[in-house]
């Protein structure tokens, strides 16, 4: 049995690991974030310097407001005969630096979205990367509507939440300190009580951020659940309909679909409270700036004035503004922490052994100067280290011989198969082909030498013509052609419009056994000396099995195949037949030998036979 992936206690260290990934990952952004962050340097001086403006415009309003003398004029001469400036003058310019904050704040969000979105393209590019260098077991192991949630969902969340978090973060970190000066330089006295509420901030924030993280990280692991229930459901959707088992199927996602619910609600619930808590205290600050401004202004205090009053309170929210943000900022820091662990969780995960430098032995030769001589010498295999799948496993194959390979199920005949590309390393033991060691060539010049055909069928998106030509040389379109006549496939090309071109999405619905021949295609044309054949034949009729069977004798004449095979009437021709059983090889020879023999071969033959 392979191994099941579980998913383990999120840690600190796992948070901290997420974080360190992601500054690593992002560091060649830098440049583009400081540009962002000087942006914001001048958005923020702006609007540090707007009030003072506004307080001189609020004196000039409120020194005349009495008198009804208001000056509306750009400037006037002044009682002591100084030259002043009216409303108009002070108004155009707060205008004007309004318009500029806006241009420079416009400016921030544009290159940070750039930044975000060219940093989410490089971690889907990582990961497309990463998956061919998986090994095979990873895929055994994780459902595939997890990792599909790490390449997407994680990946958008990660992008969104870091263009939001830090925005906000340079925004508020040069308006907290902006905003301060402002303050301190307008009245100290007054400063002294908008700062009241920074102990009090930092309290809720703390207590609201212990409470809050494990839910965000919790969340993104149940999204990625749930994910898995629907794909799971969609492509198996013809045995849900085939069992009636709708409503079981909508139970489990039902069930996971709440689960991650509670989550979100939990995690919202705890993130929702930093604002309302920000608010109160942005209030609070008000409410005493005001108290303490009456009384200095009552005291006659110098240089407090009601335009001093009206500049500092747009500071008090300037400077709760930053605090405010710094909490969303961190909210949201909890959503890329959180999905920023499995995303690079998965781009941490342990990879196929790096074989640049290792050369192709056939390399002179090529394929073409292959015997096919194949050796299992003493091989040990398992998928876990408490239960071993082949003992001790040795067998000779000469060269151009049809190997059949058969038994019960779980006697480890397709585990041989995934040792003999190399999917999975062998335990102990060894594997040759014409004397060499798999382990000392390349994996691509392994997979080079075997054609292979499975029992799951895949045809992927694009035309006849490329399912057929995947990834080997196009020999034309008469080789294509042939190819296809010998396959059994070339009256079902005939039928589609425009023929090898055809779109397979265009083609309406392709039956299971015309995918298997087009499999059965795809390994023809690739030409290798060595075949693979999984129980090629099982999903097609008994008449296109006859026809396909002939295709395969002329295919695998004088090359080295082997076949696993279910259906022991189709490998009667076998040069070679291995009977497994529980991981080892208990007879070996011709169907005849072996029927003489009268032992398992002979039972497993019968019993296909016992119900006639």
């Amino acid at each position: 049995m392979r191994p099941q992936h579980k998913h383990e206690k999120v840690t600190k260290a796992d948070v901290s690991s997420a974080v360190k990934g992601i500054v690593a990952s992002s560091k060649r952004f830098l440049p583009f974030v400081i540009v962002a962050a000087i942006f914001t340097l001048f958005t923020t001086v702006i609007a540090i310097y707007s009030p003072q403006i506004l307080s001189k415009l609020t004196n000039e309003i409120a020194n005349n407001a009495g008198t009804k003398t208001i000056h509306t004029d750009w400037s006037y001469t002044a009682d002591d005969g100084s030259t002043a400036h009216g409303i108009l003058y002070y108004g155009t310019i707060l205008g004007i630096l309004y318009l500029v904050n806006a241009t420079f704040t416009y400016l921030t969000y544009f290159v940070l979205t750039g930044v975000t979105q060219r940093y989410a393209n490089s971690l889907r590019k990582a990961i497309a990367e990463k998956i061919n260098r998986l090994p095979l077991s990873y895929f055994d192991a994780h459902q595939i509507g997890d990792t599909l949630s790490r390449v997407t969902n994680d990946v958008d969340s990660v992008a969104q939440s870091l263009d939001q978090a830090i925005s906000m973060l340079l925004s508020s970190a040069f308006m907290l300190i902006g905003s301060l000066i402002g303050m301190f330089a307008t009245s100290w006295q007054m400063a002294l009580s908008a700062m009241i509420s920074i102990p009090l901030t930092a309290i809720f924030l703390v207590l609201i951020l212990k409470f809050a993280s494990p839910q965000f990280i919790a969340r993104q692991e149940k999204v990625g659940k749930v994910n898995s229930a629907v794909e799971e459901k969609y492509s198996g959707q013809l045995i849900v309909k085939l069992f009636n088992a709708d409503k079981s199927q909508d139970a489990i996602f039902e069930e996971k679909n709440k689960s991650l619910g509670r989550t979100m609600f939990a995690a919202q619930i705890y993130g929702g409270l930093i604002m309302p808590l920000f608010n109160f205290l942005s209030y609070f600050a008000y409410i005493a700036v005001l108290v303490v401004g009456g009384v200095l202004i009552a005291n006659s205090v110098a240089g407090v004035t009601f335009g001093t009053i009206s500049a500092f309170l747009v500071y008090v929210r300037l400077f709760q503004q930053p605090m405010s943000q710094i909490g969303q900022a961190i909210n949201q820091l909890q959503t890329t922490v959180a999905a920023g662990k499995r995303v690079f969780d998965f781009l941490g995960e342990k990879e196929v052994e790096s074989e640049e430098g290792k050369a192709r032995v056939f390399a002179k030769g090529g394929t073409e100067s292959i015997k096919g001589e194949v050796e299992f010498r003493n091989v040990c295999f398992s998928y876990d280290p408490s239960r071993e799948i082949i003992h001790d496993f040795s067998a000779k194959i000469k060269a151009g011989s049809k190997v059949a390979i058969v038994g019960p199920t779980g006697a480890g005949k397709t585990t041989m198969v995934n040792l003999l590309m190399r999917f999975y390393e062998v335990n102990s033991g060894d594997i040759l082909i014409d004397g060499v060691s798999i382990k000392d060539m390349p994996k691509e010049e392994i997979h080079d030498i075997f054609g292979m055909v499975l029992q799951d069928t895949w045809v992927f998106d694009g035309t006849f013509r490329q399912n057929v030509v995947y990834n080997s040389v196009d020999p034309g379109t008469e080789a294509v052609k042939e190819v296809c006549k010998e396959a059994n496939l070339y009256h079902f090309v005939r039928t589609l419009p425009g023929k090898l071109e055809c779109n397979l999405s265009d083609a309406g619905t392709i039956s299971a056994g015309q995918k298997q021949l087009i499999t059965i295609a795809r390994a023809m044309i690739r030409k290798a000396p060595l075949m693979i054949l999984d129980e090629a034949t099982s999903n097609v009729d008994t008449r296109t099995e006859e026809l396909v069977q002939e295709a395969m004798d002329n295919l695998t004449k004088g090359k080295t195949s082997f076949i696993i095979a279910h259906r022991l009437s189709t490998i009667k021709n076998a040069d070679l037949i291995l009977v497994m059983k529980d991981g080892n090889i208990i007879e070996q020879g011709t169907h005849d030998s072996l029927m003489k023999d009268n032992g398992f071969y002979a039972s497993l033959y019968n019993s296909q036979f016992a119900f006639e």
